[in-house]
């Protein structure tokens, strides 16, 4: 969701909800668009932005680890596949806004009202390009990887399956605007090829401080695992979903949090000498890797100043297939720690979110065109919080400090591990 206000079929302003997007799908007859075309990629900031993650990437996967040659063609290949999907993403991006603006699927940009930009135009739902790329790379991939009798490809399709159903689902509620109510159980439904197709272990390892306390050092939780997966489904999907308001908040979080699920993988690959232990990881790298290079190309437009909106779709999608990726390469506890500012943002919002606290339909920061400084309100957010604590700031500067606070979170959570291994388990 981000700081968007929606347009009626009419280009009428009708506020709705914290976004207000044009999802409104227009009935009117097809007329050539009008607007002017969306502003070009932001080349240089995502350059930048991908060596800060290709350099320490190319290090571990070639000089830092010793890994298996096999294994790594099998990366590269799909790294090399990812690529082609961001410069299909780009190109992209631009036509697919032309034809959702055709059908009234824009919006207004809330923290620019008062100025001009304030008054553009601003093509919505432009994840599902993002979306479509990312499972044209995926799939494509299994032709240079997986046999057919290969054991990873039920759970790799029913991963596939389950990503492809939320982006349906999230591009339904930007054109249907589904309620919060419903939105919070859609992961669920979206989640169940997985669950079903769901073979590996369902066991936890006990921790060792506890194990004189429980008896065991490995329990079975059974029906329980899967339930904890569904659940894990649903928050990473909504918490990316209400972490949101500001351009290039969604997909900045989703680039920070999958780099570093990224390089926490090619880590394990490398420190590891069990063969399934390896594959587990290198099976959430063949996901991870066109999430994050489909993302990029999106970031490009997304940055502020905003050129296109992400959508719902884009945010239920980025979520499933983080959690999809934790949960097939087992390691859903360190998942839950780089989405600790998310974890955060959803203890603040708890209250709001469950009606013990009033909660308004937009819990935006105030925007004052004068100064084109956001502050604080009262809402639990931790845009919110941050302008609370760190005074009034620019939109873009505090995007960038919200990013810097989840990329300390990533950081903290490869500390956290390094700290306890050999203690914890």
């Amino acid at each position: 969701m981000a700081a968007r206000k929606r347009a009626s079929p009419n280009n009428s302003e009708k506020p709705s909800r914290a976004e207000d997007s044009s999802k409104t799908a227009a009935k009117s007859p097809e007329t050539p668009p009008s607007d002017p075309p969306i502003a070009p990629p932001k080349s240089g900031f995502i350059l930048k932005l991908s060596i800060c993650f290709l350099v320490p990437y190319l290090y571990l996967i070639n000089y830092c680890y010793n890994i298996d040659q096999e294994l790594k063609r099998s990366i590269l290949i799909n790294a090399g596949l990812s690529l082609a999907g961001f410069f299909v993403t780009v190109r992209m991006i631009p036509v697919a806004s032309r034809y959702v603006s055709r059908r009234n699927l824009f919006g207004y940009d809330i923290n620019k009202k008062g100025t001009p930009q304030g008054t553009v135009k601003v093509p919505e739902s432009l994840g599902i390009v993002v979306g479509i790329v990312f499972l044209v790379v995926a799939i494509s991939f299994q032709y240079f990887n997986f046999t057919a009798d290969s054991n990873w490809l039920v759970e790799y399709n029913a991963a596939l399956a389950s990503i492809c159903f939320m982006i349906l689902l999230g591009f339904m509620d930007d054109v249907l605007d589904v309620p919060w109510r419903v939105k919070l159980i859609l992961p669920s439904f979206a989640a169940l090829p997985l669950l079903m197709a769901y073979a590996g272990h369902t066991t936890i390892i006990i921790p060792k401080p506890l194990i004189p306390y429980v008896g065991l050092d490995v329990l079975d939780l059974g029906w329980i695992y899967k339930l904890y997966m569904g659940l894990l489904a649903v928050f990473c999907t909504n918490s990316i979903n209400i972490h949101a308001g500001l351009n290039g908040l969604e997909v900045g979080q989703t680039v920070v949090i999958s780099g570093a699920i990224l390089i926490h993988n090619i880590m394990q690959i490398g420190a590891s000498t069990d063969p399934e232990y390896k594959q587990a990881h290198a099976f959430s790298i063949y996901l991870v890797q066109p999430l994050l290079a489909t993302s990029l190309a999106l970031l490009a437009y997304n940055w502020y100043p905003s050129s296109v909106f992400v959508g719902d779709t884009y945010t239920y999608f980025a979520g499933m297939t983080m959690a999809v990726v934790g949960i097939l390469g087992h390691y859903s506890e360190t998942l839950l720690v780089f989405f600790l500012p998310q974890i955060l943002n959803f203890l603040l919002s708890l209250p709001q979110l469950s009606g013990y606290v009033k909660c308004p339909r937009h819990r935006l920061p105030r925007f004052d065109p004068q100064t084109g400084l956001l502050t604080g309100t009262n809402d639990g957010t931790l845009v919110n919080f941050f302008l609370r604590l760190f005074g009034r700031k620019t939109e873009k500067s505090l995007c960038i400090l919200l990013l810097v606070f989840q990329a300390i979170g990533c950081c903290f959570c490869f500390m956290l591990r390094w700290i306890l291994t050999g203690w914890y388990k």
